[in-house]
């Protein structure tokens, strides 16, 4: 699934208002106290429901085995070491000794058990994450080895996102209470006098902290529906940081007022082809209908209209930082109408043929829409768009499979096994299972080899996933880092929002 999610629909105006009057309790500027304004909120504090954006909610209360640094390199967190073995099919962590959860419930082997079990067998979006996961095996109370069905090179990278957050396993028999009020050993617990559910979440410093105390006493998240809100609570000195998506947002921030500000590339827009045999949409089967369908989108155009140019246009899914990234891959599709439609011609759609699309309410903007149809029909090609309640979304989609394609906003992983398992392996993203022998072979490889080999094989899946058009990305998407002067920020790998651990007061 997408690493920054959609925003969330429906959240009430007044709210945001409210917050800038003051009403909320809780300013920025003070060197003890950090307001961060969002536009993701949380669904509850239960781990298993920690996805993208709302990430940095649970990891103030809950630590994850492994920390993920800002450039994407690994620490020691609950897990003070781990090995691989040579087979690639046990990961072994030595974990911290004398952490407790909130009630003295200690950390150890079998609060890893089940933690990673509970995650692996409750349903949620990042479950696939342990799919390879075959069993937990405790050796001490200091020592666990993870048994793999397969070699899975990401494991570490899940570890370290929300497959790794270790909550009080005593809890689990009250799900809603957890859901609640978490219970982990993380650097904060949540002050649930001060927090307004859907508004505001306040976080208080713990005292009892096993590691390096952060450096603010209270982190406030600020919950908007709209960027314009989050811009004025920067402007107003009631938010300290932020990060924006809209391109007039960022444009507003950069020219009319006294920030910081950090770019970022991180999401890539997209239209996923996920009928790449044809089953609803027999042209799609026809790797030259896919190739002239890339041909067709103006690029330039798009970022330039939708974005004011706000990012970088792209022809793969692999992000800049994954080594799989090839960078004259971006340019591979330049926009050529006459060239689509002379492989539409020999692949003997010259006519062309319709494409139904999804459309949920709020989640593809009108230019976008408009954009997308434009290109396609230059070609022949009609694109009708499928309008419904944001609500029937995973039943029509991932449940019904009733479209051929989805247009959405996807996070570019730093990790080529994450990449290929979440948008080449047979899965919500390839709901038809779709592949070939080079994709086979390829992804095979990459299970067992390692560095320069790997790489190679990453990047040859990357030429070739391109190649055979089997997605149709427009662009990367530059978000903005802002902060009011006061704070420093840091960009977090893998993620479109900072991890928790990456604001300190500005010097």
């Amino acid at each position: 699934m997408r690493t920054q999610p959609l925003p969330r629909i429906g959240a009430s105006i007044a709210a945001s208002a409210l917050l800038l009057t003051g009403c909320a309790g809780t300013t920025g500027g003070g060197t003890d106290s950090l307001t961060i304004g969002s536009r993701t909120a949380p669904q509850g504090f239960d781990p298993v429901n920690a996805i993208g954006s709302a990430l940095p909610y649970y990891q103030a209360v809950y630590d994850t085995l492994i920390k993920r640094e800002p450039d994407g390199s690994y620490s020691p967190m609950l897990a003070t070491a781990w090995d691989l073995d040579p087979t690639r099919t046990k990961l072994s962590l030595t974990l911290r000794q004398g952490v407790a959860f909130g009630d003295g419930t200690p950390f150890n082997a079998e609060a890893v058990k089940a933690n990673l079990e509970r995650f692996k067998n409750t349903p949620g979006s990042n479950t696939r994450w342990l799919t390879d996961l075959e069993a937990v095996d405790v050796v001490d109370p200091a020592h666990v080895d993870l048994k793999l069905k397969q070699p899975n090179p990401a494991m570490l990278y899940y570890l370290s996102d929300s497959a790794g957050l270790m909550a009080n396993p005593a809890k689990f028999a009250q799900p809603e209470s957890l859901k609640a009020t978490p219970d982990g050993t993380g650097p904060y617990k949540l002050n649930t006098a001060k927090t307004v559910t859907g508004t505001k979440w306040v976080y208080e410093r713990n005292d009892q902290y096993w590691g390096t105390k952060l450096p603010y006493k209270t982190v406030t998240y600020n919950y908007f529906d709209n960027e314009t809100a989050i811009v004025n609570g920067l402007k107003s000195g009631q938010l300290d940081a932020a990060v924006l998506l809209d391109a007039d947002q960022q444009l507003a921030v950069e020219s009319g007022f006294t920030t910081k500000s950090t770019p970022q590339n991180f999401d890539f827009s997209c239209l996923m082809l996920l009928d790449r045999d044809g089953v609803l949409t027999p042209a799609l089967k026809d790797v030259r209908v896919r190739q002239a369908l890339n041909y067709a989108v103006d690029r330039q155009t798009m970022l330039r209209s939708l974005q004011r140019s706000k990012g970088e246009v792209t022809s793969q899914v692999f992000g800049t930082q994954a080594p799989g990234y090839k960078k004259e891959l971006d340019a591979y599709y330049t926009y050529d109408p006459a060239k689509a439609k002379a492989l539409l011609d020999q692949a003997g759609f010259g006519k062309g043929f319709t494409l139904k699309l999804p459309r949920p309410v709020g989640m593809v903007n009108d230019a976008l829409a408009a954009s997308l149809q434009t290109d396609f029909k230059a070609i022949g090609v009609t694109l009708v768009w499928d309008q419904f309640d944001p609500t029937q979304f995973a039943q029509k989609v991932f449940t019904g499979r009733q479209y051929s394609g989805l247009v959405m906003n996807l996070g570019q992983y730093s990790n080529d096994w994450a990449v290929a398992n979440d948008w080449v392996a047979p899965g919500p993203f390839n709901m038809f299972g779709n592949t070939d022998p080079t994709i086979q072979d390829l992804m095979a490889k990459m299970k067992t080899d390692t560095g320069d080999q790997e790489k190679a094989e990453a990047q040859a899946l990357n030429q070739h996933l391109v190649e055979q058009a089997w997605f149709l990305p427009f662009y990367r998407v530059t978000y903005l880092h802002v902060t009011d002067g006061t704070v420093n920020v840091v960009p977090q790998d893998g993620m479109a929002v900072p991890s928790i651990y990456n604001y300190t007061p500005a010097k």
